[in-house]
């Protein structure tokens, strides 16, 4: 129930089962009888929660859709529109390739994306990628965002801290590392205009047991973390989240 982001502590996601927790804490648990296409919905789910962000009538791009896990929590929180984006073909599940409100795009490198590819810009980017540093996908995401979007990309430290520092299995077990792999990302956004101003945990870990972390990247806000800010934001998310 902790993974899938039912138990809340004071209305926040419990970041695993060790959390302490005080006398005078209220503490919920919300039912989840929904079937959701992937488990990766749960991930999405923690971290919109988490960040507070509102979707609804956003025209949004879920950049490797996959099967539909992010797309399909987007569509239930009401959004106008989102562009399925997937190097992949006919992975897509047909609840969701069948709604009108989603612009499927198959064999598609999300590093070329463009927003003329997508037809224009978008309110929010989700992301959700295997086998390949986010560093080199975000410049064509933050391409393709309005001003005022939120950029929320999923952050796989087995991908982004050099195959030589993942250990066996393909887990990247220490913190520090993985703190090294969400930093490094949330550095390269803010070089491209897109600082960082929350980061979580996910509330699931990856198939092989690897911790993920999800940024949430703004422009033009004086909210951006930077410098020690920064550095406290992700240790933190990553001593809350699973270990």
């Amino acid at each position: 129930m902790i993974g899938a982001g039912r138990v809340r502590i004071d209305g926040m996601p419990a970041a695993k089962p060790a959390t302490a927790v005080s006398l005078d804490a209220r503490l919920t648990v919300a039912a989840d009888e929904r079937t959701w296409v992937s488990r990766g919905a749960h991930k999405l789910i923690g971290a919109l929660d988490a960040f507070g962000v509102d979707v609804s009538g956003r025209r949004c791009l879920d950049a490797g859709a996959s099967t539909g896990g992010f797309t399909e929590v987007l569509l239930d929180r009401g959004v106008a529109l989102v562009v399925a984006a997937d190097v992949g073909y006919g992975q897509l599940a047909w609840s969701l390739r069948s709604d009108d409100r989603v612009q499927v795009l198959e064999r598609t490198n999300v590093r070329s994306l463009t927003p003329e590819a997508i037809g224009g810009l978008v309110d929010l980017v989700v992301a959700d990628l295997s086998f390949i540093s986010l560093a080199t996908v975000l410049p064509a995401l933050t391409a393709c965002a309005s001003p005022d979007a939120d950029i929320v990309p999923m952050v796989k430290p087995q991908f982004e801290v050099g195959r030589d520092r993942v250990g066996a299995g393909g887990v990247v077990s220490d913190p520090e590392l993985r703190a090294d792999a969400v930093t490094s990302v949330a550095l390269r956004a803010a070089d491209l205009g897109w600082p960082a101003v929350d980061v979580t945990a996910s509330p699931l870990p990856g198939p092989s047991g690897n911790v993920e972390y999800f940024l949430r990247l703004r422009t033009r806000t004086p909210e951006s973390l930077d410098g020690v800010a920064l550095d406290d934001a992700v240790r933190r998310a990553v001593v809350e989240g699973p270990q």
